[in-house]
């Protein structure tokens, strides 16, 4: 590269803001749209058409969902992971201190389009799913709850974290060294609950269980989904990163001390 180039992209580079919050804003309101739009779906069909499953309209209008949703997640999910990889930084000592903060601050938006997305599958439609079984007597264990919750919004939050852990281990320097335990807790940890699903509903189709959520068949789902609190530690590694780029003087100067 001459000269004139490394000029010409350290000029651009600088121009760039750190801090934009516009693809977080986008991400949000994607997310948040379209999971009010299945929202208004469920509430249109699921009485209408996914009370019983022998019945035509639950293959139109549930089952197709499902096999429509499954194999999609799974593409997408490995074209993020490979994208990312794809466009990783591939020496990191060539990454300037601007660019490393703004890596972080980037990092930041995706673990809040996460959290958010944690927040429907693992929440919303996670107590929605109770209140349907409290309702309903299902009659197959691919209810349109459990088509929304187990296999749209779980995988959705997972797709989610891989681009989290991708995006810092390929482009800031401090992931780029190993594997952050924080990390790794806490975007597999809630992936897990997937694998869960599957002794979940073989549990109840076999002893035909109760819906409790205190039922020990639901510990597990607890326990995966109490592992996104490993947030915690990596913001705390972010910040670590924020103060040594800043510098005491920066932090002292943001801090007003």
């Amino acid at each position: 590269m001459s000269i004139s180039t490394q000029t010409a992209v350290g000029v651009a580079d600088e121009a760039k803001p750190i801090v934009d919050l516009r693809g977080l804003w986008i991400g949000l309101a994607l997310l948040n749209s379209f999971y009010l739009i299945v929202r208004i779906y469920e509430q249109i069909y699921g009485w209408r058409a996914g009370l019983d499953s022998f019945a035509p309209e639950f293959q139109t209008y549930w089952m197709s969902i499902l096999w429509t949703e499954i194999p999609l997640e799974l593409m997408s999910g490995l074209a993020l992971a490979g994208y990312l990889w794809k466009t990783r930084v591939r020496d990191m000592s060539t990454v300037t201190p601007r660019q490393e903060m703004r890596a972080i601050v980037d990092n930041v938006k995706w673990l809040v389009v996460y959290a958010a997305a944690i927040y429907w599958g693992a929440s919303f439609f996670t107590e929605q799913d109770g209140t349907w079984h409290m309702t309903v007597i299902r009659d197959t264990d691919f209810t349109p709850s459990h088509i929304i919750e187990f296999y749209m919004s779980y995988p959705i939050y997972s797709i989610l974290a891989v681009g989290c852990f991708f995006h810092a281990k390929t482009r800031i320097p401090y992931f780029s060294k190993g594997y952050s335990l924080a990390y790794l807790i806490v975007s597999i940890g809630p992936f897990m609950i997937i694998p869960n699903v599957g002794l979940n509903e073989w549990g109840h189709t076999f002893w035909f269980m109760e819906e409790l959520f205190v039922a020990p068949l639901h510990w597990g789902f607890v326990f995966f989904g109490w592992m996104a609190l490993g947030v915690f530690g990596v913001v705390l590694q972010l910040l670590m990163n924020v103060h040594r780029l800043l510098g005491k003087e920066g932090v002292a100067l943001l801090t007003g001390e």
